[in-house]
C-alpha cells in the first residue's frame, strides 16, 4: 500500500517514514500543504496522514481542496491541539480520523490499518464520470454516445483509472490494486485488460483513452 505523509517537522517526518516503510507501506513525504497537493496531482494513495499545522497551506485548507477535487482518499489528521473545536473542524473538512500529538506509533499504525481496511470495503462508487464517459459500477456498464457492458475486472480497472484520471499508474500498482487477491494471475493480465478497455472505449466513442505501453505505466487522459 502507498501512503502520503504531510508533516513539516522533518525529524518526525523521517522517523514516521522509516516506521511506515518498515511496516510495509510505500511512503512519500511532503513538508507542507502545497507540496502534498502536488504529490496528489501526480500519484494515487491508499491513505493520507496529514498534520494540521503546516506552512504555506495548513492541513485543513489542503484537506478542503482535496475533497473539492473529488478525491476521497482516507485522511488521518495529526494535531498538537486537543480542543474539541479543532477535531470538529477537521472532521467537517472531510477527515476520516484524527490523532493528537504526542501519540504512540502502535496507535498510528492501528489507525492507518483500520482506515485503509474501510477504504477497501467501501471504495466503490455507483457512478463515476470523466469527460463524456460515465461508469456505472453497480450495473458494470460504461457509456458515452452509447453504452456497453463490462466484465467485473474491467469495471474495477476502469474505476481505478477514473478515480485517478490524468495520473500515471504503474503496471505493478494497477495489478496490486485490481488483482491483489488473485493468486492465479500475473502482471501480464494488466496489459490484456487495458487492451479490452481501449476497445470498449472506442466502441462507445469515448473522449477518454488509456495511454501507455505493456509493462510500463498507464494514464487515463481526456482527449
Amino acid at each position: 500500500m502507498r501512503l502520503l505523509l504531510a508533516e513539516d517537522e522533518k525529524d518526525l517526518s523521517r522517523a514516521l517514514t522509516a516506521v511506515l516503510t518498515h511496516s510495509g507501506y510505500e511512503t512519500d513525504a511532503a513538508f507542507d500543504g502545497v507540496e502534498a497537493l502536488e504529490f496528489l496531482e501526480k500519484n494515487d494513495y491508499d491513505a493520507i496522514i496529514m498534520d494540521i499545522m503546516m506552512p504555506r497551506m495548513d492541513g485543513i485548507e489542503a484537506l478542503t481542496k482535496i475533497r473539492e477535487n473529488g478525491d476521497y482518499t482516507p485522511v488521518l489528521l495529526l494535531t498538537a491541539k486537543a480542543e474539541v473545536d479543532d477535531r470538529v473542524t477537521g472532521l467537517d473538512a472531510g477527515a476520516d480520523d484524527y490523532l493528537t500529538k504526542p501519540f504512540a506509533i502502535k496507535e498510528l499504525l492501528a489507525r492507518v490499518k483500520s482506515m485503509t481496511r474501510r477504504n477497501e470495503s467501501y471504495s466503490s462508487m455507483k457512478s463515476l464520470r470523466v469527460g463524456s464517459v460515465t461508469l456505472n459500477t453497480e450495473k458494470q456498464e460504461v457509456s458515452s454516445e452509447n453504452s456497453i457492458s463490462l466484465a467485473l475486472k474491467e469495471t474495477k480497472l476502469l474505476e481505478f483509472f477514473m478515480l485517478n484520471a490524468e495520473k500515471e499508474l504503474s503496471t505493478e500498482r494497477i495489478f496490486d490494486h485490481v488483482w491483489k487477491n488473485d493468486e492465479e494471475s500475473n502482471r501480464d493480465v494488466v496489459w490484456v485488460y487495458v487492451s479490452f478497455l481501449r476497445s470498449k472505449l472506442q466502441a462507445i466513442n469515448a473522449d477518454i483513452d488509456i495511454a501507455g505501453e505493456k509493462d510500463g505505466s498507464y494514464t487515463l487522459r481526456v482527449l
